[in-house]
């Protein structure tokens, strides 16, 4: 029998768990004290949805589930001497973020929910990723969405509410960096580039703070887009100063009143902020997943590198369900890097009790020993343990988990 947690998998230990449960605490409480409601699904999802579901990349990461019985010995037998196809193998699969899920869910209960719905999830996704330091197969996500309201009102309460919930964890000087497909897709066709290839040129303009105008421009020259398109965006980005702001991206729209939306978002957003963090536009941000059609977010820390939450609106998905537009928007807080880096910097929880351990000997009356403990937790956190004859090994265990305050009670 093997003791590893599987490849991409991890166990956690209760040093680190503690920290985890804290964190998402303050997460929920501040969701919750916003009005934000919880709700659970499962972590299986019909395979059509999944594949349906405009995922980008993360369509190629989805856990497959066989088919069970029946159905899959009929599936292999009708597959005869050739491989069978996965598709006949495989009716469901693990889901890969919360959305999907969000939106089926919707669907089938909408009519015992009020409009707009407001609603947190925190729970555990699966994606077949390569592992490594920071990319895990099981993971945590946490997310609050708003269905059914097409305001920009929406984006500015959940850009609000999430950063309320990053001050509450303590974190500062964090940046809330924002963009709108909707722009950045009207400002690339009005250069020339074919509505069918936006998709192609979004993945590497996104990378323009990492390579640069000229990395970008090598990348569009290799990937064969017009060359006067090509040209007329590099002109414009090294033409654009130090930074490329919103008026100029608008002002190459076919029609700038499509980022009226956007300026209003970042203006109130910025004003409820009141300085306590920033609200950056970000014209060269698009974010992976298919499914956004409009404003999309993240967060960036000067302590982290690559954003620690990110999300966006997706008004079509719930469509693929209904067949009526529900406009919806989210924000998720990137949980396990927070966590994982807060572990790290050995992050202290404030006003957390001490840790105290009452040991007790052979042959005292243990009703006198939970008695002697609830009188301890008025100002401790406490664990009662029969001591062991040679105490010394006992001592040093408590003392590496944590324990600072020992009691004894002997015969």
């Amino acid at each position: 029998m093997k003791t590893n947690a599987l490849k991409g998998m991890r166990d956690i230990l209760p040093e680190e768990q503690k920290l985890r449960d804290y964190v998402q605490g303050k997460i929920l409480e501040t969701y919750r004290s916003a009005g934000f409601e919880r709700i659970s699904t499962p972590i299986l999802e019909d395979s059509e949805n999944l594949d349906k579901s405009d995922g980008g990349d993360n369509l190629n990461l989805i856990f497959k589930v066989l088919k069970r019985g029946e159905k899959l010995d009929a599936a292999l037998s009708g597959a005869k001497d050739s491989m069978p196809d996965a598709k006949a193998l495989s009716d469901m699969g693990l889901r890969y973020d919360l959305t999907l899920p969000l939106s089926r869910f919707y669907a089938a209960n909408k009519d015992n929910l009020q409009t707009p719905f407001k609603v947190i999830q925190t729970d555990r996704v699966y994606r077949a990723e390569r592992p490594q330091k920071g990319r895990l197969r099981e993971f945590v996500q946490c997310d609050i969405d708003i269905l059914g309201d097409s305001s920009p009102n929406a984006e500015v309460e959940l850009i609000d509410v999430t950063a309320r919930a990053m001050l509450a964890i303590g974190f500062k000087d964090f940046s809330i960096n924002i963009n709108d497909r909707r722009i950045l897709r009207n400002m690339l066709e009005n250069f020339g580039f074919a509505t069918d290839t936006l998709d192609s040129v979004c993945i590497s303009f996104d990378k323009l703070d990492k390579i640069g105008a000229d990395g970008v421009k090598a990348e569009f020259t290799e990937k064969a887009f017009p060359e006067a398109a090509v040209n007329a965006l590099y002109d414009f980005i090294t033409g654009a100063g130090e930074g490329i702001t919103l008026e100029q991206v608008a002002s190459k729209c076919a029609d700038p009143a499509i980022a009226d939306d956007l300026k209003y978002i970042m203006a109130t957003a910025s004003k409820i902020a009141g300085g306590r963090y920033k609200i950056t536009y970000c014209p060269n941000l698009v974010r992976g997943q298919g499914y956004y059609t409009g404003v999309v977010f993240e967060i960036a820390c000067p302590q982290f590198s690559g954003a620690v939450g990110g999300g966006g609106r997706y008004d079509n998905m719930i469509r693929k369900f209904i067949g009526q537009n529900v406009p919806a928007v989210g924000f998720s807080i990137g949980f396990e890097r927070i966590c994982g880096i807060l572990f790290e910097q050995k992050y202290q929880i404030p006003d957390a009790k001490e840790k105290c351990a009452l040991l007790y000997e052979d042959g005292v009356d243990f009703c006198e020993v939970m008695k002697k403990s609830e009188e301890l937790r008025k100002n401790y956190t406490v664990a009662i343990f029969k001591m062991n004859k040679k105490p010394g090994p006992q001592f040093a265990m408590l003392e590496k988990c944590g324990y600072t305050k020992f009691e004894k009670m002997k015969k």
